[in-house]
């Protein structure tokens, strides 16, 4: 099966094809940089990290284009608010977006634009309507008109001559009596007395955010491309607003596909700004939820369907990335001890090389891996792919734990060897990194039963050979965590809460 993607233009799953055989031109949706990215944005771009490392993984040649809305009502409201400039309060926003992405694995995009570094191809693109007669000025500001341009409604669908109707009878503002239709969008703004602005043919002023990305897709990649991404909350109307400005500058279609990603919820109501109910990145990073645990708990959810943020989901997926962290961490820590050759972590390659590298041991768990991935990123179903292939890594991992002397004949540790090297590549495609863990039996952290019975057993070990002062700390170790030991006679020890 080839990949198959969920197109919102026509709500079907569609087989990928791109324009050019090869090749692959992306455009994201990026963040208006106002504040902190929160794990709506966490998601998203978590999830278009892994459609952009799997199109390389299968070949691909992937041009990603991501951009910055640098200029925008709530970046100066923002700014009057702090006292500061609108670049003060960009510039440090782009900072914080960088170090947060950077944290979370994610690839940096090829390009990054800036609105504000664009402006000639917004005001060139808003020329080019004026002239073809789909856009009109009004004292200083610019709007589309949505009646002369046929296919508009075809993304969200809507009916435009239902809304009109359904929007009778509504209070006009001033803006709204300027326009010809009350859906017509503002392609160019005036300036209000006092904010920042920027000089064009129509007045002193800012762009509108719609054709902001219209003329980057343009300058970055071109008139058409093969995929556009987003959050489904940029449907309507911005995706929207996109195609109708794009399309009728060009006569071609802006993308072959769009890809939306569901939102978050928190206690069964959207995450945002506006409920005070987001929580940033940054913020459940300072609280010690590590980066990879976020990517995993992402990855449990299909993309398109809304995502149920709870403290509880998120210490389940804590769970699961510490067992496959653990697998992961295998061929790290104890590759001199099991005799396996690594010169580097054995992560990036392609899909034609997994059989050269792994031998056709694990043939069939890369079908099965990549048949989840092929139908519309089912990364749940690869996910599960890879616990399986870390299962009994994790059991040695737990053995070297408490005495390196592992009793596994060389034929056996051989085909442990290329289990990791499968799990490893294909934890890749998925971003998923091995993140630190302490090698010491004495920095075991409690996790469920199994782990604190390993715990047990090194100290066991620890006091067989006389040293009593580790066999001590890991019973204070394990005592600060809320598990207390038991000696009993015969050398039995149990354990409680």
């Amino acid at each position: 099966m080839s990949l198959h993607l969920t197109n919102t233009l026509t709500k079907k799953k569609e087989p990928f094809k791109p324009i050019r055989e090869g090749e692959v031109k992306i455009y994201c949706c990026g963040v208006t940089v106002y504040d902190l990215c929160h794990l709506g944005h966490a998601r998203s771009y978590i999830v278009w990290d892994i459609l952009r490392r799997f199109l390389i993984w299968q070949g691909y040649k992937v041009t990603f284009v991501q951009n910055f809305t640098d200029i925008d009502d709530k970046i100066l409201e923002r700014a009057e608010k702090e006292k500061c400039s609108m670049d003060d309060v960009s510039e440090r926003n782009i900072k914080a977006f960088y170090d947060d992405m950077d944290a979370l694995g994610i690839l940096k995009p090829d390009r990054m634009p800036r609105a504000t570094k664009c402006l000639d191809s917004i005001r060139n693109l808003i020329i080019e309507l004026e002239a073809k007669g789909v856009a009109y000025s009004v004292d200083g500001d610019v709007y589309f008109s949505v009646m002369k341009h046929s296919g508009y409604g075809k993304l969200s669908r809507r009916d435009l001559s239902e809304q009109q109707k359904n929007a009778d009878g509504r209070v006009a503002d001033a803006e709204a009596a300027r326009k010809k239709h009350p859906f017509d969008f503002a392609l160019w703004k005036r300036a209000k007395k006092g904010e920042p602005s920027f000089s064009s043919p129509w007045s002193q002023g800012r762009p509108g955010w719609h054709i902001e990305c219209s003329a980057m897709v343009q300058a970055e990649l071109g008139e058409s491309i093969d995929i556009h991404l987003g959050g489904a909350d940029l449907i309507f109307p911005h995706h929207e607003n996109e195609i109708a400005q794009s399309e009728a500058a060009t006569g071609k279609k802006l993308a072959r596909y769009w890809l939306h990603n569901g939102m978050v919820n928190v206690g069964g109501q959207k995450m945002s700004k506006s409920l005070g109910n987001f929580t940033t990145i940054r913020a459940l990073l300072q609280q010690g939820i590590s980066p990879m645990t976020l990517r995993l708990f992402i990855l449990q959810a299909n993309y398109r369907k809304p995502l149920d943020f709870t403290r509880e989901s998120l210490q389940s997926a804590s769970i699961g990335w510490k067992r496959l962290n653990k697998a992961l961490n295998l061929g790290i820590l104890y590759s001199q001890e099991l005799g396996w050759q690594i010169n580097e972590y054995v992560q990036n390659y392609n899909a034609q090389d997994f059989e050269q590298i792994v031998g056709k041991s694990y043939h069939e768990i890369y079908q099965r891996f990549t048949a989840m991935m092929n139908d519309d990123l089912n990364t749940s179903g690869a996910l599960a792919a890879l616990f399986e292939i870390a299962r009994p890594l994790k059991t040695l991992a737990n053995q070297m734990e408490v005495s390196k002397d592992v009793y596994t004949n060389k034929e056996d540790l051989e085909e442990l060897y290329l289990r990791w090297k499968a799990l490893s590549i294909l934890s890749g495609v998925l971003g998923l990194t091995p993140e630190n863990i302490n090698n010491t039996s004495q920095e075991i952290r409690i996790e469920d039963g199994e782990e604190i019975q390993y715990a047990i057993e090194a100290r066991k070990n620890a006091k067989t050979k006389g040293d009593f002062a580790t066999a001590d700390k890991i019973r204070r170790d394990l005592e600060s965590k809320g598990i207390k030991l038991v000696d009993k006679p015969g050398g039995i020890t149990e354990w409680i809460r």
